[in-house]
């Protein structure tokens, strides 16, 4: 490489040309490295705006997270205590994460073209394109929301007055399965203690 770097810049007439030809080549490498750059940043922007939406609205989420958990949880215990021979129930379960908020965006995009004209003739267009992505929210300032994606359930405990018994055990994990949609080695089953 180093020989072929000498051979060009060897002969006078090309040195010229070729130092030339290597700064425009040096040159469009930064403009390009700029760019991505940029783009670089415009995208962490966006992030951020996004992570701040989901932010400012977490501590709502995690209250609703809170509230459908129990009211599961609470179905969940009733409808087992009506199984023959279960008796009393207490019902946990796991999420693998808390609820996501996917608010709704305005998208607005604009593309503007210029066109130059120098002084010996020649032209240059050039398209500037503008895009933004504004949440939208209501008189309140509240987010509003395209939907609320929520959590998966990762596994849940058990325990019954009743689960001594294999066939009220085995009740119990297939009523927890139904309902939850969670594979059974999941799902445990222990029997109740004094309290």
């Amino acid at each position: 490489m180093i020989e072929k770097l000498k051979n060009m810049f060897s002969n006078k007439e090309k040195r010229v040309e070729n130092l030339v030809s290597f700064l425009i080549i040096l040159v469009i490498t930064l403009i390009v490295i700029n760019k991505i750059l940029k783009g670089d940043e415009k995208q962490d922007e966006d992030y951020k705006n996004e992570a701040g939406v989901e932010l400012a609205s977490s501590s709502s989420i995690s209250v609703q997270d809170n509230n459908l958990s129990n009211e599961l949880e609470k179905r969940l215990e009733n409808i087992l205590t009506k199984i023959d021979g279960v008796g009393k129930v207490s019902v946990l379960l796991t999420y693998r994460e808390s609820s996501s908020l996917v608010p709704i965006y305005n998208i607005s995009s604009s593309v503007s073209t210029t066109q130059e004209t120098d002084t010996s003739g020649g032209t240059r267009t050039t398209e500037t394109e503008n895009n933004q992505k504004d949440v939208i929210k209501d008189s309140s300032s509240n987010v509003v929301t395209e939907k609320i994606v929520m959590p998966s359930i990762e596994g849940a405990i058990v325990t019954a007055e009743g689960a001594k018994d294999a066939n009220v055990k085995g009740n119990i994990i297939a009523a927890v399965e139904a309902v939850t949609g969670v594979a059974n080695h999941k799902i445990q089953v222990f029997e109740m203690g004094d309290e």
